[in-house]
């Protein structure tokens, strides 16, 4: 899934970048209106987080100009300026939510997380439609989550790809290697430190134990399996 980040200050769209793409999306970004707008005819993306206040073209214009060729590519406006005028301007031009800075990471993970599952937006794009359970989890891909009984446990993308790649290979010891092509791709290769963080942390979030995981288990010099 791509997300283009329009966003004029440079340390704020380098942090988004950073934060989305550890979350499993591709990004595009851009500091200035035009290029924006230029991206998004050259590359579609499916997810745009639109900064109001930039130079060359601000965002109400650039919204504009891609709702005359998308009528449904979400977009999230990131603004300073919190008037209640502009949150019925931005709105009225088609933006799908709204968000005030500064802001927080989880927050704005969570708007995307929202609009993505309010759109189906992960179902269009990505496959990530069918359900599955693994043990006592319940895993919905298309929403970005999980349930263990009534608990709900909110996933990234590349959490998901992770999960839905051992339940699709039950019972088949995965490598580090195999799990690097088929989760993050040919275009950035973990190191496999990394790797293993990424499970260790993805075990904290849906084992009962983390210490004794009944999902992903380790295969001492071969890599992980789901039983």
């Amino acid at each position: 899934m791509k997300i283009l980040i329009a966003e004029d200050d440079q340390h704020t769209r380098s942090a988004l970048c950073e934060v989305l793409q550890s979350e499993g999306y591709h990004t595009l970004d851009a500091g200035d209106g035009k290029t924006a707008l230029r991206l998004f005819e050259a590359h579609q993306p499916d997810f745009i987080c639109l900064d109001v206040m930039m130079p060359q073209m601000d965002g109400y214009e650039v919204c504009r100009e891609i709702r005359k060729k998308d009528e449904m590519v979400p977009v999230l406006f990131l603004t300073a300026k919190a008037e209640e005028i502009d949150k019925v301007l931005g709105l009225e031009l088609g933006a799908d939510d709204y968000m005030a800075k500064p802001f927080g990471v989880r927050e704005i993970l969570a708007r995307i997380r929202a609009i993505t599952r309010r759109t189906g937006l992960l179902k269009k794009v990505s496959g990530l439609d069918e359900s599955f359970i693994m043990d006592d989890l319940r895993v919905l891909p298309a929403e970005l989550r999980a349930y263990r009984g009534e608990e709900e446990i909110a996933l990234s993308l590349r959490e998901v790809k992770i999960l839905k790649l051992f339940w699709q290979r039950k019972g088949k010891v995965i490598d580090r290697n195999t799990l690097a092509d088929e989760v993050w791709g040919v275009d950035f290769y973990p190191e496999s430190r990394a790797l293993d963080q990424q499970i260790s942390q993805l075990r904290k979030r849906v084992e009962k134990d983390p210490a004794q995981p009944r999902l992903i288990r380790t295969v001492h010099g071969a890599g992980y399996r789901f039983e």
